[in-house]
């Protein structure tokens, strides 16, 4: 992660002049803008523990009927306006906040709440839901905490609603946004006045801020934290969108040299829509496989947009979204039934549930370190009737044989045999019950614990293919939790003892026979792209906003340099060495790419 505090420097002689300050951020959406700032301060209701006489709890229920109509009606318009702008794909985003309006098991013990305790409304909405906030923000996977900002965007709404508050949308024309977060919907309206950029404290690549803010072209630079205190309203800025920067009260210089990025920008933009229905070859005809991350069925078009061929990780937390409990055997498989249907003819690799333990057991688990705990497939092989209920799903969803299985948070070979042995049994099951499925289904490993990493060949003997989750794996390689950002600066992607371990899980795996890919951000950074080539990478996953700029890098360039690259980053052992002359050598090949600092 990148340093959240900012970086000072006094580059003018003349006191009485403001000085340029540097902020950092996440790089969520691509493009370079300058204009004034504008703060939006998100409206969070008030809400007070009132006691309601018996007389008035229908009357308390119906507030909260009324609510959840214009909620939907509102979040309907919202829908409309994304499809008008950028596709029915992107605007299914809103239907998981319907559905939890629409949720009957919500609506009832919100009701019977309301009628039991004899309190009001909002109270008990808010009670409700942010109990399924808390599951979310306390799971150890990104992309669940993430989905947590949406289902508070619910509840806030909802509450509005029933205080019977008015949503305000309009605002200043051309100003770049700065908020501490924002919604899907803020984005979406916020287009509609023709803003700039944006600029959050917290948020990150897979929000769906960021995917809203990437479809609409609308620059974006998420996770800043701190900075809506160091920046006033109507402050002047540059927002870069590809480096994750924002420099307020810019100097001369530093506006003429980032016109002259800006520019370069778009001319390497418009190249890069050339490419989207090539192949990713290198110059000396080595095809690279080159697919997306994604969570939802909706992020399918885009992703075919930008160039992908295939899901090279499926997350499939996504269903347990909005839900109480984990969805039946039925209800996955018409997920994942859809997101291979979508896909084909190409391939998607299903993640299993990578999870804490809330999700599973009937008491709240409390976990000082929920990244070292109950979670990923520990957590599936502890109930066999939960692990049995998915695989059985993706299995009866895979009869068009474009499905691979991956298995998440593998620490050793027991526990990928276990696992194997479970997917037979489920198999035989199947069989038995004259259910078609795809025999020949392939499983792999995610690599992301080093003790796995270690086990590389062990591992590729058992399974058909590996996929490197290297944002689990630099955190435990090098002891530092991204999120803190305390220690945000030791967070690496580049340090050397990433690189060669990645280096070293190819290596052992090749000898085993078995492709790797690689499905963490990692993949997606432009600076890693060559050394990965050279060091034999079989398949980039990535973030698809990054899938052109990936695919360029690959075309620019012949296997053998890459290869010579990659063999001097690993004689290389300080971090900043190696981003130095990943920088030179990336420049060489696609002098025109933006590159993060």
């Amino acid at each position: 992660m990148l340093f959240a505090n900012f970086l000072k420097k006094d580059l003018m002689n003349n006191s009485n002049e403001k000085i340029e300050e540097v902020f950092k951020g996440i790089a969520a959406s691509p493009g370079i803008v300058f204009g004034e700032v504008y703060f939006f301060t998100k409206h969070t209701p008030r809400i007070e523990e009132k006691n309601i006489s018996s007389q008035n709890i229908e009357n308390e229920i119906t507030k909260f009927e009324h609510a959840i109509k214009r909620s939907e009606v509102e979040l309907l318009k919202i829908q409309t306006l994304t499809e008008q702008k950028i596709g029915k794909s992107n605007a299914n985003i809103f239907e998981a906040q319907i559905l939890i309006l629409n949720d009957a098991i919500l609506f009832k013990t919100i009701c019977e709440l309301i009628k039991r305790t004899k309190k009001n409304a909002e109270y008990i909405v808010n009670l409700e839901i942010t109990k399924y906030q808390q599951l979310m923000l306390s799971s150890a996977d990104e992309y669940m905490r993430e989905r947590a900002h949406d289902v508070e965007d619910v509840k806030n709404r909802l509450i509005r609603n029933i205080q019977q508050e008015k949503l305000i949308s309009r605002f200043k024309n051309n100003t770049i946004v700065m908020s501490e977060t924002l919604t899907p919907a803020d984005t979406v309206l916020f287009s509609r006045n023709n803003i700039l950029g944006v600029v959050t404290e917290t948020g990150g690549t897979t929000s769906h801020a960021a995917l809203i803010a990437r479809s609409l072209r609308i620059p974006a630079v998420l996770g800043a934290k701190g900075i809506c205190n160091s920046i006033k309203n109507s402050d002047e800025i540059i927002l870069d969108g590809n480096r994750g920067v924002i420099i307020l009260n810019p100097t001369k210089e530093t506006k003429k040299n980032y016109h002259a990025r800006q520019k370069e920008f778009e001319k390497f933009e418009r190249r890069l829509e050339k490419l989207r229905d090539l192949p990713a070859v290198t110059l000396d005809d080595f095809e690279i496989g080159l697919s997306s991350n994604i969570e939802f069925v909706e992020e399918i078009d885009y992703i075919h947009s930008q160039g992908s061929h295939g899901i090279g990780l499926y997350r499939s937390e996504g269903v347990l979204i909005g839900q109480d409990i984990i969805p039946s055997e039925e209800e996955q498989f018409n997920a994942y039934k859809a997101i291979a249907d979508k896909t084909f003819p190409f391939s998607v690799i299903m993640r299993t549930f990578d999870i804490g333990g809330d999700k599973v057991v009937d008491e709240h688990v409390k976990e000082e370190n929920p990244f070292l705990g109950f979670r990923g497939v520990r957590v599936s092989l502890a109930s066999e009737k939960f692990f049995t209920t998915q695989l059985r799903a993706i299995l009866r969803a895979s009869t068009r044989k474009n499905i691979s299985i991956l298995l998440p948070m593998i620490s050793s070979l027991e526990e990928v045999r276990e696992s194997k042995r479970i997917l037979e049994k489920t198999k035989d099951d199947l069989k038995n019950e004259n259910i078609p499925f795809d025999e020949k289904i392939k499983i792999g490993v995610m690599i992301e614990v080093p003790s796995a990493a270690l086990l590389a060949r062990e591992i590729s003997a058992e399974v058909d293919f590996l996929s490197i989750g290297t944002n689990d794996l630099v955190q435990y390689l090098l002891a530092v939790d991204r999120g803190n950002e305390n220690i945000g600066n030791i967070y690496q992607e580049l340090h050397p003892a990433v690189l060669r371990t990645i280096h070293f899980v190819i290596s052992e795996a090749h000898k085993a026979g078995k492709k790797v890919g690689i499905c963490g951000e990692l993949g997606a950074n432009p600076l890693a792209t060559l050394p990965l080539l050279g060091f034999g990478l079989d398949e980039f996953s990535v973030n698809p906003a990054m899938l052109p700029e990936v695919k360029k890098i690959i075309r620019s360039i012949t296997m053998q340099d890459a290869k010579r690259v990659a063999l001097k980053v690993l004689e290389l052992s300080d971090t900043n060495d190696i981003k130095n002359y990943l920088k030179e050598e990336l420049h060489k090949v696609v002098p025109d790419i933006p590159i993060n600092d």
